[in-house]
């Protein structure tokens, strides 16, 4: 058999084609952009525009959203309240509904309030009709203490120290404007219509008459952000901070922890006894209640809101 032999021409013998040398070892593949050195000058030229033109991008869009309004807490009204304990109320129950009798009372001290009645008329109107009528707050009790938190008083019932509002007590209907919510709880001292943490009579809530009236005021240390959006801030304590803190200190009925997991079962299982047992919690181990108040008059009719 015979073998064919493919002979390939060698490298030397075929013709070399040689490229002319290009004179830019770099070239630019797009001609029509010509690339610019990138020297410090020019880094520091870029960050600057862009940062100017970032400013007035913010600037344009701040000046198309105007600012939103903040809420007026101009001091329209004020009032005070006067706070005290009555030693014997437990063991005396002569006095009837009207704890401003208790011969041996002891002062705890006076509050002044400053009330937003610009942001909340109908609140701040019904708060001040309740500090000076007859059958409003006066006599009545500081229902709950909570420690670091706040205090309740101005709770609807039947017992001893229980208010009952004026039947001619104007229908808050502010407790459906979201713009009565603005305000939060973020400092000792701030007064509140209590929603969330109401706790009068289901008697008295079913009734169609019916006219919240309890408050709460914020005692601090911290913020209570628990008690925002759900509760209506009206107003802050003027004078008498020492006042607040003092009922802060005040010791409450604190359950045993077995008890108050017994109350949560109940509660889980629908046991309405659980409701009417954990009334108690928190209530002041002191009869403090509220010897007098009114409204005070000022030469102003306003007055600029002051930080307690």
């Amino acid at each position: 058999m015979g073998c064919s032999t493919t002979l390939l021409p060698h490298s030397s013998l075929l013709p070399h084609h040689h490229n002319p040398p290009n004179p830019n070892p770099n070239p630019n593949p797009n001609p029509a952009t010509p690339t610019l050195p990138l020297t410090r000058r020019s880094l520091l030229f870029l960050s600057t525009t862009s940062a100017a033109a970032t400013t007035s991008l913010s600037l344009s869009s701040s000046a198309a959203t105007p600012p939103t309004p903040l809420p007026d807490t101009t001091v329209t009204d004020r009032v005070f309240m006067d706070f005290s304990i009555c030693p014997n109320y437990f063991l005396n129950r002569t006095l009837g509904d009207d704890l401003s009798l208790c011969a041996d009372s002891e002062p705890v001290g006076r509050l002044v309030l400053g009330l937003y009645g610009n942001l909340v008329p109908i609140t701040v109107s019904n708060f001040k009709a309740m500090c000076t009528a007859s059958s409003g707050y006066k006599g009545t009790l500081v229902q709950k203490i909570f420690p670091g938190q706040f205090f309740v008083a101005g709770r609807q019932g039947r017992r001893e120290g229980e208010v009952r509002p004026p039947v001619d007590l104007a229908r808050n209907t502010e407790a459906v404007n979201s713009q009565a919510f603005l305000l939060g709880h973020s400092r000792p001292g701030v007064v509140s219509l209590c929603l969330s943490e109401n706790d009068d009579d289901d008697e008295f809530k079913l009734d169609p008459n019916y006219r919240n009236v309890e408050f709460l005021i914020t005692t601090g240390p911290a913020p209570c952000p628990q008690l925002d959006n759900n509760n209506i801030v009206f107003g802050m304590v003027l004078e008498g901070l020492d006042v607040v803190t003092t009922i802060a200190s005040i010791p409450t009925y604190k359950p045993a922890e077995r008890i108050r997991q017994y109350n949560d079962l109940a509660q889980f299982l629908g046991d309405e006894r659980a409701k009417t047992a954990r009334a108690i919690w928190n209530k002041p181990l002191k009869t403090v209640y509220i010897r007098d108040c009114g409204e005070l008059k000022v030469a102003k009719p306003t007055l600029s809101p002051t930080l307690p």
